[in-house]
Parts: C-alpha cells; sequence; structure tokens
C-alpha cells in the first residue's frame, strides 16, 4: 500500500515538475498542437516527418519526452530526449556562462568646487580603490547657488581629478554638464600583468 502511495506521489511531483516547465517556448509531449511534426532522435539521428501521435508514441516507447525544438520550421521540429536532463545539462551551461561574465559596477564620488586638498585625495584614494577592483568611478561636481556662474571651478577640479588617476584609470568623454551637475566617467586601464 505504502509502495503505491509512493509511486503516486512520485509520478505526480515528476508530471509536475515537467508540465510546469521553465522555459515557456518550449513546448513538450501533450502541449504540443502542430498535425506533423519532424523528430529527432535521442541519439540525434534523423527519424522523419511523422503525425505527432506518432511522434509521441516513438517517445514514450524510448522512455523520453518528445519537446518542441523548432517551432517556426516546416514542419515543426521536436527531439525525442529525457526532459529533466535536459533542463539539468541547460541550466548547467547557463551557470558557467555567468560565472566567466565580468560585472562592471559605475561607483559615484563626489566633489564640490571648494573642496579641501585632503578632502580632494581621500577622494582620489577611493577612486583608485574602486578602479582597482575593476569598477568605473563617476565623478560629480555639484554647483550650489551661485557657483553655477563659476562653472570653471568645477571643471578645473574634475579635470585635476582626472589627472590624479591617470596612471590606473581613463576618461570615457569630456566632463558632461547635465542640470545642476558636471560628471566624467573613468574606466579601469588595463594593466599588464608581469
Amino acid at each position: 500500500m505504502r509502495t503505491e502511495i509512493f509511486v503516486c506521489i512520485f509520478c505526480f511531483w515528476r508530471y509536475k515538475t515537467i508540465s510546469t516547465n521553465n522555459n515557456k517556448d518550449m513546448l513538450i509531449n501533450e502541449e504540443i498542437k502542430a498535425p506533423e511534426v519532424r523528430v529527432i532522435g535521442p541519439a540525434g539521428e534523423q527519424i522523419g516527418i511523422m503525425k505527432i501521435d506518432d511522434a509521441r508514441a516513438y517517445a514514450y516507447n524510448n522512455g523520453v519526452d518528445l519537446v518542441l525544438i523548432a517551432p517556426n520550421g516546416a514542419p515543426p521540429v521536436c527531439r525525442a530526449i529525457d526532459y529533466g536532463k535536459f533542463c539539468f545539462e541547460r541550466d548547467k551551461r547557463e551557470k558557467e556562462a555567468k560565472k566567466k561574465q565580468v560585472i562592471v559596477k559605475v561607483k559615484e564620488v563626489q566633489l564640490s568646487c571648494r573642496i579641501e586638498q585632503h578632502d580632494f585625495e581621500t577622494r582620489v584614494n577611493h577612486a583608485k580603490k574602486f578602479l582597482g577592483e575593476g569598477n568605473k568611478v563617476k565623478a560629480v561636481v555639484r554647483f550650489k547657488g551661485r557657483e553655477m556662474a563659476h562653472m570653471e571651478l568645477g571643471r578645473e577640479v574634475i579635470q585635476k581629478f582626472e589627472e590624479a588617476l591617470a596612471g590606473v584609470g581613463a576618461a570615457e568623454k569630456k566632463p558632461q554638464l547635465d542640470g545642476r551637475y558636471m560628471s566624467i566617467i573613468i574606466s579601469p586601464v588595463k594593466q599588464d600583468k608581469k
């Protein structure tokens, strides 16, 4: 009795995990509605064009699922494979691809027109640390009140900041003015490993 219940639960669980597939553009087994499909076997061999019922019977006889690979083909292309194993391998490939991706963040450093030398050096050291980690740095000078009339002071601060980071980073563009803010983005310079 317990064995039968366990088998029923396992079958229901298997059906639910397969029927609620994550990839909505891949239809499997009973979800495929095309009248005729081109079938590729479990080993990758061409089986031929079959009616959908015959294709499902072929897949069930081989103990695998019928998965719609190319729905736009004429006729649509299906492959007889173990769907659970197929999803596992696909997810594994995607995870490996994510590991190889490099995510670049943009860190922001706030400056002002009347910044003191020690504060400026502290901001430069923070920016060097960020650039050393492979992140980009956005240096922003905010103009307050009448400082808008003296934008050349902000431009000088940004130029001085860019020169202080000359060996570690390089500016992507010239400083840009956006309302009361002037900003520049500095990206890390690739160092030759010796």
